[in-house]
């Protein structure tokens, strides 16, 4: 997967962290969406695949959740 692609679905995959954790986590995700998915990977970048990028993003959130407590 290019970054074209991650940049492309960077959307969906929060959207669906958004339908499987709790409420309380949702402005953690609305800061994830006002970040611009261009700043978190550079042009040149190439990930594994789709499961990859799913866990980039996920990896980002449980930072910001555990940054938060």
């Amino acid at each position: 997967m290019d970054a074209i692609e991650f940049v492309s679905n960077y959307e969906t995959y929060l959207t669906e962290i958004e339908q499987v954790v709790k409420p309380e986590y949702f402005k953690a995700i609305q800061e994830m969406r006002d970040t611009d998915p261009h700043d978190l990977i550079s042009p040149d970048a190439t990930l594994p695949g789709v499961d990859a990028a799913r866990g980039y993003v996920w990896k980002m959130f449980l930072k910001k959740i555990k940054k938060a407590k």
